[in-house]
C-alpha cells in the first residue's frame, strides 16, 4: 500500500521460525471460497454466505480452521483502530462512526466461537480432523456493517469499499494458524491463494469493480446479481459506486479496466496502468489475471493493492495518482503473484513495489519523475527521519526486521519500509549492476509466484548468481548500515 500521498519518493527474526505453505503449490489443490453476498444500500451493511472448501497442504493433521475477521476492526470498542489519530478526520468524513462484522453460524463443525487479541479470529472446530492431502466443506453466514470511512473497508463519500470483505482463512506456518491483529500501521494481512467464486446481489443502479472476471449477471426483482471468477488469489475485493464511468484497454491479453468519477484525464490514468503492466510484465514476469480493476475511490492514504484490482484515492492531484497506479500495478507482482510476511517484512514488498515503480519510470522519461529524483527524495526524508528519532530517542531504531505492532509511528514504517526499502535495492543494484539486478527479480517472482516468499527466498535469487550478498543484505535489514 502507498500510505503516504506526498511521498514519491531476514529471514527476518520472526520469519526465521514461521515458515509458511506455499499458496499455491503446482502438485497441490487449493482451497476454494464460493461467497454469496447481499448488499443493502439503505443499512450500509452486507449480508454474507461463505461455502468455504479447505484442502489440507500441510503436513499435518488439522481439528480447527481459524479465520480472519478483518472486518471487525471498525467496530465500536476495537482494541487495535483501523487508523491512526492523525489520519482520524480524513478518513471519518462524517465523524467517527463504526461497523463490524457478526458471524451469525457455520454449517458442518462441531461448534466455533469468535476471539483471538480484538475479537478478530473466528475458530471453527472441524466435525473430524481433516488429514494432509484431505478436504473439508464448511458454511459460513455472517453480516458486515459498514462504517462512513475512507478506508479499506465502508462506504465513502462516492463509493462503497468492499477489502477484506469476508472471513479469511489464516495463513499456516510451523506454529499453526497465523492470526492478524488488524494494525493501522501497514498492511496485516497474511493469507495464501485460493480459488474464488463470487456472486453479489445489489441494486441495479451499482457498478461493481472486483478482482475478478464476470462470469454472468442478470435482473429481477428490481436488484442485480453478477458472478465473478478469480483462481490462485489470496484475496478478493470490491468497489460499488453508482457514480463509476469506465475506461478499458487490452494488454497482452489482459483487460485493464479504470473505474473513476472525478478524473479530467482518464487516458492518463488508463495509460500509466497499462503502460505499467506492460513494463512489469516484461521485466520481471508475465501477469497472471484474466483482468486488472484499477478504481478511484474514497481513501484516506494513497491507495492500497489486492489481486487484480487497486484502490486510488480520489484526493490525489494528477502526478501523485499516476505515482500511485504504477505502485500500486507494481504489488500486483509483489504481493499478489508473489507473497511475502507483510506482518514481519513489510519492506520486502514495499520496497519492491516502490523500487519498480523508478524502474518503470527511469524506463518511461514521458512521465515527471526520474531515478534521481525518486532517489533522492527517499534519502532526503529518510535523513531526515534518522536525525528527528535519534533526537527524540537517543538512537533510531533503523532495523527492517521487526513486527507491524512494534513501529512507533506510520512516520517511521514509510521510513524503513518504503524509503530504506528502495535504497537498499537500489544500493543493490549499484552493486551487483543491472544486469544480475534484473534477472535476481525475474528468478524471484519465477521461483515464487503464487506462494509466500521468505526473506531468505529474496536474497537466495541473488546470492545464486555467485555474488557475496548475505554481509550486504544483513547491514541493511540489522540496521548497522547509516545511510
Amino acid at each position: 500500500m502507498k500510505k503516504f500521498i506526498c511521498i514519491l519518493l531476514i529471514v527476518c527474526a520472526a520469519v526465521a521460525t514461521l515458515s509458511l505453505t506455499a499458496c499455491g503449490k503446482q502438485s497441490a489443490k487449493v482451497s476454494e471460497y464460493e461467497i454469496f453476498a447481499i448488499y443493502d444500500s439503505e443499512n450500509r451493511s452486507l449480508k454474507g454466505t461463505v461455502d468455504f472448501t479447505y484442502y489440507n497442504n500441510t503436513d499435518n493433521e488439522i481439528s480447527d480452521l481459524k479465520f480472519n475477521l478483518y472486518g471487525n476492526a471498525f467496530r465500536e470498542g476495537s482494541a487495535f483502530a483501523p487508523v491512526s489519530q492523525s489520519y482520524a478526520n480524513k478518513a471519518y468524513y462524517n465523524g467517527v462512526n463504526y461497523g463490524g462484522m457478526t458471524v451469525e453460524a457455520v454449517e458442518n463443525c462441531t461448534g466455533w466461537n469468535v476471539g483471538g487479541e480484538d475479537e478478530n479470529i473466528l475458530t471453527v472446530t472441524l466435525l473430524t480432523p481433516v488429514y494432509p492431502e484431505e478436504n473439508v466443506k464448511i458454511t459460513i453466514s455472517y453480516t458486515l456493517n459498514l462504517a462512513l470511512i475512507n478506508h479499506r473497508t465502508g462506504v465513502t463519500e462516492n463509493t462503497v469499499n468492499l477489502g477484506n470483505f469476508y472471513p479469511v482463512l489464516c495463513a499456516y506456518s510451523r506454529e499453526g494458524f497465523v492470526e492478524c491483529p488488524y494494525y493501522y500501521c501497514g498492511d496485516p494481512f497474511l493469507s495464501e491463494c485460493a480459488n474464488y467464486k463470487v456472486t453479489i446481489d445489489l441494486p441495479p443502479e451499482y457498478v461493481a469493480a472486483t478482482s475478478g472476471k464476470l462470469d454472468s449477471e442478470s435482473t429481477a426483482a428490481g436488484r442485480k446479481k453478477c458472478t465473478y471468477e478469480l483462481n490462485n488469489a489470496r484475496d478478493f475485493a470490491i468497489v460499488l459506486s453508482d457514480k463509476f464511468q469506465t475506461a478499458t484497454q487490452n494488454v497482452n491479453g489482459v483487460d485493464v479496466c479504470y473505474y473513476y468519477y472525478s478524473d479530467t484525464n482518464p487516458q492518463v490514468s488508463l495509460s500509466a496502468a497499462c503502460e505499467s503492466v506492460k513494463y512489469f510484465s516484461e521485466a520481471f514476469g508475465s501477469y497472471v489475471y484474466p483482468t486488472l480493476s484499477v478504481v478511484q475511490t474514497g481513501f484516506c492514504y494513497g491507495g492500497m493493492e489486492y489481486p487484480a484490482l487497486t484502490m486510488i484515492s480520489d484526493d490525489l492531484d494528477s502526478d501523485n495518482s499516476v505515482y500511485t497506479i504504477v505502485h500500486e500495478n507494481a504489488h500486483q507482482w509483489w504481493y499478489a503473484m508473489v507473497g511475502s510476511d507483510q506482518l514481519n517484512c513489510a519492506w520486502q514488498d514495499e520496497g519492491l513495489a516502490e523500487y519498480s515503480t523508478l524502474l518503470f519510470f527511469e524506463n518511461h522519461p514521458s512521465y515527471a519523475f526520474t531515478r534521481t529524483g525518486i532517489i533522492g527524495s527517499a534519502t532526503k526524508a529518510y535523513r531526515a527521519y534518522y536525525s528527528v528519532y535519534n533526537q527524540i530517542f537517543g538512537e533510531a531504531d533503523t532495523s527492517m526486521n521487526r513486527h507491524l505492532k512494534d513501529y512507533e509511528s506510520e512516520y517511521e514504517y514509510s521510513n524503513i519500509a518504503y524509503n530504506k526499502g528502495l535504497i537498499l535495492f537500489d544500493t543493490l543494484r549499484q552493486s551487483i549492476g543491472d544486469e544480475k539486478f534484473m534477472a535476481g527479480l525475474k528468478s524471484y517472482f519465477t521461483k515464487n509466484v503464487y506462494k509466500i516468499a521468505s526473506y531468505e527466498d529474496l536474497c537466495g535469487c541473488f546470492i545464486s548468481a555467485g555474488v557475496d550478498l548475505e554481509g550486504f543484505f544483513s547491514s541493511f535489514v540489522e540496521g548497522k548500515i547509516v545511510i
